[in-house]
């Protein structure tokens, strides 16, 4: 074990072979060795996740590899006992493991966009705070003091709601230019 975490970091430092691959011949070669009478299939997956988090890849924290790997089990196995033969002679071939664990990470990234996607903002959040501030004006206010009230709206977003507003009637700018002042008409 020694030797192999050995030969693990020398590899990272020479940048010979992408660390992807090494993380995943590791977690083979881990497997291989079979360290203990029971439970090397766990620590290998949390040193999978160490050594993801080692390398930056923190999808781990928020989607589990190791329930991935248990819905893919059959093909974990598989995989694994394909290159896992001839391993002690050196004779094995370790392509379809690595790609395996490899499709595990992109599948985890995967299910990690999915996960942002349905987080954004929904349709019309930004024009909804910017009527919301404009609401909110006691006076006369401008462009600039609109972009102040509404931070992460770009100036685009904020000139196409006024032009919205202002020909619903409920604002009419009094001036011409960025500097221009606008008014809230007053609902009876």
């Amino acid at each position: 074990m020694k030797a192999l975490v050995e030969r693990f970091d020398e590899a990272l430092k020479e940048r010979e072979v992408p660390p992807l691959v090494l993380l995943a011949a590791f977690n083979l070669d881990f497997l291989c060795i079979h360290p203990f009478r029971d439970g090397n299939g766990r620590v290998s997956r949390l040193l999978l996740l160490l050594q993801c988090y080692h390398l930056g890849l923190e999808v781990g924290r928020y989607i589990s590899l190791e329930r991935l790997i248990e819905q893919n089990k059959e093909r974990y196995y598989e995989t694994l006992e394909q290159s896992s033969q001839g391993w002690h002679d050196g004779k094995h071939n370790p392509w379809p493991y690595v790609n395996y664990l490899l499709s595990i990470l992109k599948m985890a990234y995967r299910e990690f966009e999915d996960c942002l996607g349905q987080i954004k903002s929904p349709r019309g959040a930004k024009a909804d705070l910017i009527e919301t501030a404009v609401r909110q004006f006691s006076a006369e206010f401008s462009l600039s003091d609109l972009e102040r009230a509404c931070p992460g709206v770009s100036r685009d977003m904020v000139r196409r709601v006024l032009r919205d507003l202002q020909s619903k009637g409920d604002v009419e700018c009094l001036g011409r230019g960025p500097g221009a002042l606008w008014r809230k008409h007053k609902k009876g």
